[in-house]
């Protein structure tokens, strides 16, 4: 976690003014940055932003995209953002419960039964809601991005609950998610997602969570003997900007960006479902890990060990929006 600078503050509030200075003859250059590999979903979102960005605002925006933590890590690219460093971001859902305790609802384990249950709320009125509820800190969400759910991995088998007793799991930084393998008597430690690999490889932890794509693309599966395919949690983006800098675009240019990223958006969650699928099977092929499919009642056993991390953030993320997203497992 960090803590805004004055220099950030001040220079959040001279944001508004961006668009007034820009030169008529110089595109606007947006900054995409985000923390993994471009063959991600996350990453090809990004690349397709640009590309239809830039096809249909010749010469008016430029958009660079740093991929791989190449520009800001996990640590910094929040404070970035708003120092006008970088326009615009994809950080995970679970990055936000400084800037909006309910946002800390798509940490929850075991919510979401499926991806399909995911697009329901996310469009329904009280999921487009979190995207505009940080926009009092100068951060205004402009869409939802898909990664997939999660599996579990570590250096033994996870069958059980029982099997994670002890084990050292790198989470992100969320208190929901460190909740999440406490409930289980694992010992969480954040850790950015570029130190998990070395993280894994030289035993400061024993194992994670993440989805195929990401393990695959990180190389983690050559460090995990063991991926558990519990699907119990999700791990989805949200684009952001600066709210100044977003309002202070010509309108026709804001327009446009606001529909080539909902144009976007449907592609890129299109494609995360088949990258996943795809990086499952290569991570089979590759034949260094073990893939484990839990039983009806394995999941079910998971489920009840994790469920009182719904009761013990429920008056910070709200009963009703937990209500609300349950109801969108039911079709």
């Amino acid at each position: 976690m960090f803590k805004l600078t004055a220099k950030a503050l001040a220079c959040a509030a001279m944001l508004s003014c961006a668009g007034l200075v820009q030169a008529a003859d110089e595109p606007i250059i947006i900054k995409f940055a985000h923390v993994v590999a471009d063959n991600t979903p996350k990453g090809q979102g990004a690349l397709l932003f640009k590309k239809l960005a830039e096809e249909r605002l010749p010469g008016r925006v430029k958009v660079d995209v740093y991929p791989n933590s190449s520009l800001f890590g996990d640590g910094k690219e929040m404070e970035a953002l708003l120092l006008g460093e970088v326009q615009m971001l994809a950080p995970s859902l679970a990055k936000f419960e400084q800037y909006a305790k309910p946002v800390q609802l798509f940490d929850l384990p075991f919510l979401f039964d499926d991806m399909a249950a995911v697009d329901r709320f996310q469009a329904s009125p009280e999921g487009r809601a979190l995207l505009t509820s940080m926009e009092d800190k100068n951060i205004t969400g402009l869409a939802y991005w898909h990664n997939g759910l999660k599996v579990m991995s570590a250096n033994k088998p996870l069958r059980d609950p029982a099997d994670a007793r002890g084990l050292k799991f790198r989470v992100q930084a969320s208190a929901v998610l460190e909740e999440q393998f406490k409930a289980v008597r694992a010992n969480p430690r954040k850790m950015s997602f570029a130190e998990v690999y070395q993280g894994l490889q030289t035993g400061v932890v024993n194992g994670t969570e993440n989805t195929w794509s990401n393990y695959y693309s990180q190389k983690v599966h050559e460090v995990q003997k063991y991926m558990t395919e519990s699907d119990h949690g999700l791990i989805d983006y949200m684009v952001i900007t600066n709210t100044q800098f977003w309002n202070g675009l010509p309108d026709d240019v804001r327009s446009e960006l606001e529909q080539v990223m909902a144009e976007v958006s449907v592609e890129v969650n299109k494609q995360a479902d088949a990258l996943n699928r795809t990086a499952k099977q290569d991570i089979a092929k590759a034949g260094t890990t073990e893939i484990i499919e839990l039983t009806p009642q394995q999941r079910a056993e998971w489920r009840e060990a994790m469920r009182p991390v719904w009761k013990k953030f429920e008056k910070e993320i709200g009963a009703e929006l937990i209500q609300a997203a349950e109801k969108s497992n039911q079709g």
